[in-house]
């Protein structure tokens, strides 16, 4: 029985590689120098990350040895890293590599420390949020990129004729090639195993068509898995089109996620846009938001996809107000920069203060007098209120209305309380 298409197709060479021009000319600066360094290679599935791994150890002519992170335990990681010592100098390639946990990486980070064997880990996760710092360091980052439909095409065809492949034993039709690659979305795993597919489903002397392939194959490769990058790019794209109140587009991005089947990913996201994006020009929608999400989680997929589409036309059609978003980030600029203490009246412990020089907690008036942050931003404002919508202007006005001026002397706002009381008569 033959090995899957797509393991027999994958390229020995540098050379046989098809795409990814950019990541080769790299490799190959580093062959011609007779150099090495550990590298960390990410990007879509199918874009050919391991098999370039693979193919530049070959192209090199020195050890190579291959893991993975989830299916390799940490014996066998010790294990292959001897070896890799032994035989020095040596690649280790690592599949899945920001799956790898701690007990692993403690296993791993002292020889890459060490220099003793060049790393290439592989990965569909973006390595700036899903590796470990200390690995990610003391690695050359390089991006693989979704293939071209003209590049599927070429390895479709390749494929087609290869002694390794189908070896001419089947005959497709132009516009069906035309068809596989588009549905590839860049990935030719997925185009090999489609091809594969239609093949094994027709006799060699049947022309497949488009309507062949469409038959076997109606499903295009959908962008979008949760732990990929495009993933993330997917929420991102969701989240901006609800800012930016493009109904159409959110409700697209919604779909593709769904396809994805990561509801926690989806209502996470939801909610957090809801506050962020929405927040106080829509106080009601944020509210909305999140009981549709609830009732999502509750019914599950496909009957969550309804609740999910309610709440992301609630949220795109919405009027938009960042303001709290903005102040909470405007205020952890300042505490970045200038660490500052609490005012003695406001700790939690009062140790050797008098009592006249105490806060009051049964006094609402003198809450309104005081000066809440230190002396040194004095002046400084977080808040910035969003003029656009009615609810927060609601929300200013009354509290222009109800405000007094502040100060940092607690007898003095106590002092002051007692003349606004004698004033209005309580």
């Amino acid at each position: 029985m033959d090995k899957p298409l797509a393991l027999r197709m994958r390229p020995e060479t540098l050379d046989e590689v098809i795409g990814q021009e950019k990541v080769k000319s790299f490799l190959i600066k580093l062959k011609e120098s007779n150099a090495l360094l550990s590298m960390i290679f990410f990007g879509p599935p199918g874009t050919g990350k391991t098999t370039i791994a693979r193919a530049f150890a070959n192209t090199y002519g020195i050890n190579c040895i291959q893991l993975n992170a989830v299916l390799d335990n940490k014996a066998k990681m010790e294990a292959a890293f001897g070896e890799a010592i032994r035989f020095e100098p040596s690649i280790v390639i690592i599949d899945e590599i920001h799956r790898m946990d701690k007990g692993k990486q403690d296993i791993l980070l002292p020889h890459l420390e060490n220099g003793d064997f060049y790393l290439i880990g592989c990965t569909t996760a973006n390595p700036l949020i899903s590796l470990n710092p200390a690995i990610r360091s003391r690695c050359r980052l390089l991006e693989t990129e979704s293939l071209t439909s003209e590049e599927v095409k070429l390895g479709l065809k390749r494929a087609l004729t290869s002694s390794k492949g189908l070896n001419s034993r089947r005959n497709f039709s132009d516009e069906a090639i035309d068809y596989l690659s588009k549905i590839s979305a860049g990935d030719m795993r997925f185009a090999y195993n489609q091809l594969e597919a239609i093949a094994l489903s027709f006799s060699s002397s049947h022309l497949i068509t488009l309507e062949d392939a469409k038959e076997i194959s109606p499903m295009a490769n959908y962008l979008s898995d949760k732990d990929e990058n495009e993933h993330y790019d997917t929420v991102s794209a969701l989240q901006k089109s609800i800012r930016g109140s493009e109904v159409d587009a959110a409700i697209y991005y919604l779909a593709k996620l769904i396809k994805s089947g990561d509801l926690e990913g989806l209502a996470r996201r939801l909610m957090v846009t809801a506050y962020e994006d929405i927040g106080l020009a829509n106080p009601q929608a944020v509210d909305r938001c999140y009981h549709a999400v609830q009732v999502a989680r509750e019914v599950g997929f496909p009957e969550a996809s309804i609740p999910l589409a309610f709440t992301v036309c609630d949220l795109a059609l919405s009027p938009k107000s960042k303001s709290a978003t903005l102040a909470v980030e405007k205020a952890s600029e300042y505490i970045d920069d200038t660490p500052l203490r609490v005012k003695d009246y406001l700790r939690l412990t009062r140790a050797g203060v008098k009592d006249e020089d105490c806060y009051p907690y049964d006094d609402p008036l003198v809450w309104q007098l005081l000066e809440y942050l230190p002396d040194e931003l004095d002046g400084v404002t977080f808040y910035q209120m969003d003029r656009v919508n009615k609810y927060e202007q609601n929300l200013n006005d009354y509290w222009k209305n109800h405000s007094y001026p502040r100060t940092s002397n607690i007898r003095e706002a106590k002092r002051r309380a007692r003349q606004i009381r004698e004033k209005e008569g309580k």
